[in-house]
């Protein structure tokens, strides 16, 4: 694999993490025998993609940027952020500027990520909140640093138009917690097609299933190497192992829960037959 880093929205572009201007301290990631099978299909992920460590985004730009990344792909929010900053930006008060942002120019300029009027009132009275609850950009940034997890993590939900995955990226990307492995569309599919977490789970019970069962120092990379093994092996419709058990590089770590292989059919894991 490249050493480039990869194409996402919530990746920071460089590893961060700890020292003096890092969110926390790194865990060298170091595969190998894990106590789990989530924790050997991390390990074994980590022999398919670079390594990054995460910390030290600043809280509030990211919280932006995941909202932004809201039921949209990454070619489609990564434009609406960077018109955002060019206009808003340096991440240093960008609450305060935003909060005073005209809503009708704040949607134009983040058109490109869909959902625009959404997302700009989102922003926006996000924006309002946190300037109401902590004074400034830089407050909200050093709670989302400083702050106790558990608590920072129900702060963000109560706002409205955060939800658990937005707020987990704002804990692991910003804050650089250990242990939050952030559920997109991606990870709730392939844990659960991959049986590692039950097959009708919600995201929230993907979530608890993969953090009780990975090490913390392994939570991050696992969070962006899985939406990683899902766009190149193992997308919602046509995974790689319908082409054979030598397509998939994770074939023996995998139950393949909805998944035929006979006939090449392929359903959700909460839809497929219970087994007997």
């Amino acid at each position: 694999m490249s050493d480039e880093p990869r194409e996402g929205v919530d990746e920071p572009a460089e590893n961060i993490s700890g020292g003096a201007t890092g969110g926390g301290a790194f865990d060298e990631f170091a595969p190998g025998d894990g106590d789990s099978r989530a924790e050997a299909v991390v390990d074994a992920l980590g022999d398919l993609y670079w390594q990054k460590a995460y910390g030290g985004s600043d809280g509030f730009e990211c919280l932006v940027r995941t909202i932004l990344s809201q039921n949209t792909s990454d070619k489609a929010s990564q434009p609406a952020h960077d018109s955002l900053m060019a206009r808003y930006g340096p991440a240093d008060g960008l609450a305060e500027r935003l909060a005073d942002a005209d809503r009708d120019e704040l949607a134009e300029t983040i058109a490109a990520a869909g959902l625009y009027n959404r997302k700009s009132a989102v922003i926006q009275e996000g924006a309002v909140w946190a300037l109401a609850e902590f004074g400034s950009t830089a407050g909200f940034d050093e709670y989302v640093e400083r702050g106790d997890p558990e608590d920072v993590r129900e702060t963000l939900l109560s706002v409205s138009g955060v939800g658990p995955k937005t707020a987990d990226c704002v804990l692991l990307f910003a804050g650089g917690r250990g242990g939050v492995f952030p559920v997109d569309t991606h990870v709730h599919r392939i844990a659960r097609r991959m049986g590692l977490a039950p097959p009708a789970a919600d995201h929230e019970g993907v979530r608890e299933a993969i953090e009780a069962a990975v090490p913390p120092g392994k939570c991050g990379f696992g969070h962006t190497a899985m939406i990683q093994f899902g766009r190149e092996y193992c997308p919602a419709r046509k995974p790689a192992c319908l082409e054979g058990p030598e397509a998939c590089p994770l074939y023996d770590l995998c139950d393949r829960v909805g998944i035929d292989e006979v006939d090449g059919s392929f359903v959700d894991p909460a839809d497929a037959p219970a087994d007997d």
